[in-house]
């Protein structure tokens, strides 16, 4: 871990802090930065093939397509895969809502299941409840907070109903499952490079991999309004573009990934001693992952209240996510599976995310757990 701060009682400490990350590796990403604006070329030019290239190989993906987002990278994924208007989609609300957005970008309806109150990820039983029922033309299954799921056991329900399999890999760049790197263990993935994510850009940006060749041709072609070699429109598509100046910061920031990842562990085994035996639910960890911990999320009774205890010690944390995708006013119709979501909505209640980045120092984390179990002593 990083030095620590000369006080870290007089200092705030934030919940994520992208500029943290920048300044640690400035001269190579102004470098980057540099390297696009003399070139003349601004838009899918060499830096992002190169960041295709490469980020395919860290994923252990055959093919990698740039897009402008993350939402973006599900929405054509799923398109590209053979999903059409009116299909419907499972995925789980316990989630970011871009990922039931890009369903219903793509012209789909959502179908969402419940999560399994451990992993906090899709549930596989409750998807095959749900399919017994429902027909779903793909699966959309989410690693969260750099946890992944319980991919296999879903694969097989997906497979046993003909369903595509897309992972939603927004926070779990680099993740394993059994010793493989999700965004290699569906169909297709989706990444995204928002600025507080593993690996992140200073603005939009997104990926998707595919082991597919007609998939990743297919993607080309819908990334750019559907254009063929000589510009025509053989299907609509969109302009979703990842743009060079984003490729180079990421090229740049790739090869620290692994390490950046590990620190994120290092953090996460420091707080998981530091909490021992506080009243809140540590993450679990499996036999079968390694996650890299996108977030650090505990459970707790009376969240809110010791949210605002912490922060008036000057402990930043998050919430992800307050309220489900489908209890949010725009999705309160979505087909939801048998039973309803019942784990899901008690984890929004009690889910709070504690300070997680890189270049978070031991002191700091020391900090952040002592107030955090300081809080949990007083009478509530």
């Amino acid at each position: 871990m990083n030095a620590p701060v000369e006080d870290v009682r007089a200092t705030r400490i934030l919940q994520v802090d992208p500029r943290a990350g920048y300044l640690e590796r400035r001269d190579e990403i102004d470098a980057a930065i540099g390297r696009v604006l003399h070139s003349g070329t601004y838009m899918l030019g060499d830096e992002v093939h190169a960041l295709e290239a490469a980020f395919a190989r860290h994923a252990g993906a055959a093919h990698a397509v740039g897009v402008a987002n993350g939402t973006d990278a599900i929405a054509l994924g799923l398109r590209a895969l053979g999903v059409r208007p009116g299909d419907r989609v499972a995925t789980v609300s316990h989630t970011a809502v871009a990922t039931v957005a890009a369903i219903a970008m793509a012209g789909a309806e959502p179908v969402l299941i419940d999560i399994d109150p451990v992993r906090r990820t899709m549930d596989p039983q409750h998807l095959a409840d749900t399919l017994a029922a429902v027909r779903v033309a793909a699966v959309v299954v989410v690693h969260l907070y750099g946890q992944p799921a319980d991919v296999a056991a879903i694969a097989d329900v997906a497979r046993r109903h003909g369903a595509r399999l897309i992972e939603d890999c927004a926070q779990a760049h680099g993740a394993t499952w059994h010793g493989v790197r999700v965004g290699g263990l569906g169909d297709a993935a989706a990444f995204s490079f928002y600025p507080t994510k593993n690996l992140a850009a200073f603005g939009d940006g997104g990926l998707v991999t595919t082991g597919d060749p007609q998939v990743a041709r297919r993607l080309q072609a819908l990334r750019q309004y559907g254009w063929d070699d000589a510009r025509l429109s053989r299907e609509p598509g969109v302009n979703s573009r990842l743009h060079e100046l984003q490729a180079a910061i990421l090229n740049a920031r790739l090869p620290f990934l692994d390490l950046d990842n590990a620190r994120r562990v290092a953090i996460a085994d420091r707080y998981d001693a530091l909490l021992d035996g506080a009243p809140l639910r540590r993450p679990v960890r499996f036999a079968d992952s390694a996650p890299v911990f996108h977030q650090y999320v505990v459970e707790v009774d009376r969240r809110d209240a010791l949210r605002e205890a912490v922060s008036a010690r000057g402990v930043a944390t998050g919430v992800h996510y307050p309220v489900p995708v489908h209890l949010q006013p725009a999705w309160r119709s979505t087909v939801l599976g048998p039973g309803g979501l019942p784990h899901t909505e008690r984890a929004a209640a009690r889910v709070l995310s504690l300070p997680m980045y890189p270049q978070l120092g031991e002191r700091e984390a020391e900090h952040v757990a002592g107030t955090l179990r300081a809080a949990l002593a007083q009478p509530r």
